[in-house]
């Protein structure tokens, strides 16, 4: 069997650090499906605005490997723990698909494209969409599901102290989005050094900061257009 993407995502993040380990974690993140020229037939969309939430299945383009593990580290549990890569949402797989549940905010078409306009992303820019499915809550919500080992990390976040001075310089549209990621914690877990100073490139900014205990303190942000 062959597939092809049908549409790409548009996003504000280049890099996988400070990407939300879950989608939803971050609504205030917007992404846009931009549909392939095959696939801009305004049909394929019909009925779509009747459903609030989208499955998007896609590529994890930045893991492709020639070989795959039977186990796998999650850097929230520590980086050291072993679980199997089928216990794991790790982009690390023998077939490097991943599933996200986003929000539908609009749909925007014109003469030369068509647009599903999104949020709570989790995914980089420009990541190969290969099908889109409507979430249906009755069927894909399960309340008597458990969460496995996540339920000793779900709660986790930072507190942020993002100096005025420095959040005036991001657009206004975008400050929410750039301190729920932050408060995320991008760190993988084993990292600990209150003196380090991490770099998160966020849209045209590298957020340069710090964490001490559970407070994260953004100390510089640099602005470097996206090419």
């Amino acid at each position: 069997m062959e597939i092809k993407p049908i549409a790409i995502i548009k996003t504000d993040f280049e890099d996988k650090f400070g990407i939300p380990r879950q989608s939803g974690r971050v609504p205030q993140l917007m992404g846009r499906v931009v549909f392939l020229p095959e696939y801009r037939n305004p049909d394929v969309l019909r009925g779509i605005e009747g459903f609030s939430h989208l499955w998007l299945i896609f590529d994890f383009s930045k893991a492709h490997r020639t070989e795959w593990s039977a186990t796998v580290r999650p850097p929230r549990l520590g980086g050291n723990q072993r679980i199997g890569v089928f216990a794991s949402r790790s982009p690390f797989r023998p077939n490097p698909l991943g599933l996200s549940a986003v929000k539908l905010v609009r749909v925007e078409q014109s003469e030369n494209s068509l647009e599903l306009v999104v949020s709570g992303v989790d995914l980089l820019n420009d990541t190969p969409i290969y099908d889109i499915k409507p979430y249906l809550p009755y069927a894909d919500c399960q309340p008597d599901a458990t969460d496995g080992y996540t339920a000793e990390t779900k709660e986790y976040r930072l507190e942020v102290d993002f100096p005025e001075e420095l959040l005036s310089t991001i657009p206004e549209a975008k400050r929410e989005a750039v301190i729920g990621c932050l408060a995320e914690d991008p760190r993988p877990s084993y990292q600990a050094d209150a003196e380090r100073i991490y770099k998160m490139r966020f849209s045209d900014f590298d957020i340069h900061f710090q964490v001490d205990g559970k407070c994260l303190t953004v100390v510089d942000i640099q602005t470097t257009p996206r090419p």
